[in-house]
């Protein structure tokens, strides 16, 4: 299978190594030191001892285009507040029902859309309504010019998260920076609006109302506690809105996106998930009910298909960490100031976690032993850090996958994946539609 080969190229410079010296290794990266561990009981305690142990540890242009508010840099009892604060939030029944009818609405679109025209490029098409979604989810920012200034800046931003750390005119770093600054002052507007609104109206009325989105829910953090020393402040909200958006521009799409190509790799698997989809929309229609986020999370055959895009794909394939003291995990000794890359990408292709790893087969997810909640799947990180969308991520590419297979079939050319600086399709990933019945 195509799969196979690829995820093979992506993991053979570490497989050689692990092959030498074991599933955790010492090496340089860039001439900086640094431990690779490939194990997965590793990993666990490098996640889970985040603050007190291990901080994150990033290359200078990471640091350099996120800045000092960064998420990555976010520590100790102020990343565990505010990653509890949009957690809560993005996790919350109330929350899901709304944005269940958002995505509804940019998928159909989307979709509407591909009719009549001979060549889709799924890639593109899915990071359309993506972003949308996800800026609507932080933001409350609606179609727009300001919506479509800041897709056109945030993709100049996102360019430069993985780049040589050259700051002069010109350069990739440079653009980027010079793009985040605009973005900064056009969401700068947005919430210095978003506080003055809330300070105008009735405190205790506006406490007892649900929030908007997660600019609400940082900005009621400020008002409701003014003498908190860990009190957000408005550039710190800033900053991590903006950071909040890279998943509605690289992970969710991409995740789409590779679903897409799996699945035509794969007729067999492509058949059970339409067939599970389409009877969905049968009961819909001959009831007469509108579709609710627990419709698409119980579709168990598509959740077996997302959690094996996910495993497969590697999009996010390692987090750095460095050591804050000397700590010895499984007789290793990790010294202080050395940096850890936990590799997620040699945990999900690692033959001991996985049968036939380099294999594209959601069927594995039935299997006694395949648990979405195991040391040995981590596609959304894992410890404190643990993404707070896991869920939002996964409820969106359910719809999309629900309205793309019971609206169109499809012939998706052949294209490969790329995996460096970040997981792409070399071609986009085209593909020609072709209507199955009533328009979504």
């Amino acid at each position: 299978m195509e799969t196979t080969k690829q995820g093979m190229g992506q993991n053979l410079c570490v497989c050689v190594y692990v092959c030498r010296y074991g599933k955790v290794f010492k090496t340089h990266i860039l001439g900086t030191p640094i431990i690779v561990s490939t194990d997965p009981a590793v990993n666990k305690v490098v996640l889970q001892n985040h603050g007190n142990i291990f901080i994150p540890a990033y290359p200078k242009s990471i640091r350099e285009i996120f800045g000092e508010y960064s998420i990555l840099q976010t520590n100790g009892t102020l990343q565990k507040k505010v990653h509890a604060l949009i957690g809560g939030f993005l996790r919350s029944p109330q929350f899901k029902t709304r944005i269940t009818k958002d995505i509804e609405h940019h998928v159909k679109l989307t979709l509407t859309s591909w009719k009549d025209r001979p060549l889709l490029l799924i890639q593109e098409e899915t990071q359309k309504f993506t972003f949308k979604v996800l800026v609507k989810a932080l933001l409350s920012l609606d179609p727009s010019d300001d919506l479509d200034f800041l897709k056109r800046e945030f993709d100049e931003f996102i360019k430069g998260l993985i780049c040589l750390p050259i700051k002069l005119p010109g350069t990739r770093l440079y653009k980027s920076l010079k793009a985040k600054e605009r973005i900064f002052k056009l969401v700068k507007k947005i919430v210095e609006q978003r506080k003055l609104g809330l300070e105008k109206s009735e405190d205790q009325e506006h406490q007892n109302t649900i929030p908007n989105d997660a600019v609400d829910v940082l900005l009621r953090d400020i008002s409701g506690e003014q003498n908190d020393k860990q009190s957000l402040s408005l550039d710190f909200i800033i900053s991590h809105i903006i950071e909040l958006m890279i998943p509605g521009e690289e992970t969710v799409p991409m995740s789409m996106t590779l679903a897409v190509k799996f699945l035509s790799d794969c007729p067999v698997a492509l058949e059970l998930l339409t067939e599970e989809n389409m009877k969905l929309k049968r009961q819909k229609t001959d009831s007469g009910d509108d579709y609710c986020w627990t419709d698409y999370m119980s579709l168990q055959f598509t959740q077996n298909v997302i959690n094996e895009t996910l495993r497969v794909a590697n999009i996010i394939n390692a987090v750095w960490r460095k050591a804050l003291k000397d700590v010895e995990i499984k007789g290793i000794l990790i010294p202080e100031g050395w940096c850890v890359l936990t590799s997620f990408s040699s945990v999900h292709m690692d033959e001991e976690n996985y049968e036939n790893p380099y294999e594209f087969d959601p069927w594995r997810w039935e299997k006694t032993g395949a648990s979405v909640k195991n040391n040995c799947f981590t596609p959304f990180g894992g410890g404190q850090r643990l993404c707070p969308g896991l869920e939002l991520s996964r409820l969106e590419i359910s719809i999309f996958l629900h309205h793309l297979v019971t609206t169109y079939r499809w012939i998706a050319e052949k294209d490969d994946i790329i995996y460096f600086p970040t997981v792409k399709l070399k071609k986009k990933l085209p593909i020609r539609v072709t209507s199955i019945g009533n328009s979504p």
